[in-house]
């Protein structure tokens, strides 16, 4: 059942802060209690910035930066720690607007890499920077840095040590908790945004990157159809061009948002890939879609109730 509303609210928002193996009675309480407190405060921030008569793309940006401020979460502080013991961090937005975004891929040194994405966007003729380019790039206009170290704590570094001691895992981040964040919005003009943030798998290594900041994988938005914002195995995301796949199929088959969600995240599955997506329409229609056993979410629309929820139900 959709969780559409109706008739059409002045505006809406929708967050994830990852999907994975969480499972009830099995997520510590401090850990729950902690990541639902991040979920509501991110909302907060969003939330006012439609109920101002700010835009969509403002809103995901306020949202996502609160959530990369939050070490519950695989993004900004608190982003797992690469092979070699560092951080690299994603980003993407896009604006359903024009179709503009902006997107970084191996940022250092920058605190918030959704609002390098953003600059990427806005203050340059690029969509997507990497590496050193992007750190460059961040300094220029004036973002604000920190020490690479400012990331880590000493849970994710905790577990590198324990993937790197498991011969059985092979090197790879087999926990299946994907701590991506991202938020999705419609604002007052009806105009559609979305964001991604992450700190990619832990132990990644060779520079990899995952689909969050690329466009029409890990973020989409298009005022024709939907926003998206996913979290998942990126390497099956990327293949199947997820967000992208469900703004062109709700434009082209006239599938709902949640039809279309369903559908391309059962294709992501059949592959072998596991996750979920957040997606809001310019109707006013929201909803997720997830095949793994939760996924940090919430949602807000205006004169609506909030809800923020951690397992298959939204009952926690």
């Amino acid at each position: 059942m959709s969780i559409a509303a109706a008739p059409k609210p002045c505006w809406t928002l929708m967050i994830h802060g990852g999907a994975g193996s969480m499972r009830r009675g099995e997520v510590p309480a401090a850990q729950a209690a902690g990541a639902e407190a991040g979920l509501n405060a991110a909302l907060d921030a969003g939330a006012a910035v439609l109920e101002a008569g700010g835009s969509a793309v403002d809103a995901v940006q306020a949202a996502v930066q609160v959530l990369e401020d939050d070490p519950h979460f695989n993004a900004g502080r608190g982003s797992v720690f690469t092979w070699e013991g560092g951080h690299t961090l994603d980003a993407a937005i896009m604006d359903g607007r024009n179709r503009a975004a902006g997107a970084v891929a191996g940022s250092t040194t920058t605190r918030h890499p959704v609002a390098l994405a953003r600059a990427v966007m806005e203050k340059s003729r690029h969509v997507l920077l990497a590496g050193e380019g992007a750190d460059q790039f961040a300094r220029e206009q004036a973002l604000e840095q920190v020490d690479n170290g400012w990331f880590g704590t000493e849970e994710r570094r905790q577990q590198l040590e324990s993937m790197k001691g498991d011969s059985a895992r092979g090197g790879f981040d087999v926990d299946m908790k994907y701590g991506t964040v991202g938020a999705v919005a419609m604002d007052a003009q009806g105009h559609v945004a979305a964001a991604t943030s992450t700190g990619g798998l832990t132990g990644k290594r060779w520079g990899r990157v995952g689909d969050s900041p690329l466009i029409g994988a890990g973020t989409y938005a298009d005022d024709r159809a939907c926003a998206v914002s996913a979290t998942g195995s990126g390497e099956f995301f990327i293949r199947e061009g997820v967000a992208h796949e469900i703004c062109a199929r709700m434009r082209f088959t006239g599938e709902t948002a949640k039809q279309a969600a369903d559908v391309v995240m059962a294709d992501v599955r059949a592959m072998g890939g596991v996750g979920g997506v957040i997606l809001v329409a310019p109707t006013g229609e929201l909803d997720w879609s997830f095949t793994t056993p939760g996924m940090y979410r919430g949602r807000v629309s205006a004169g609506g109730e909030k809800l923020v929820a951690i397992y298959e139900d939204p009952r926690n």
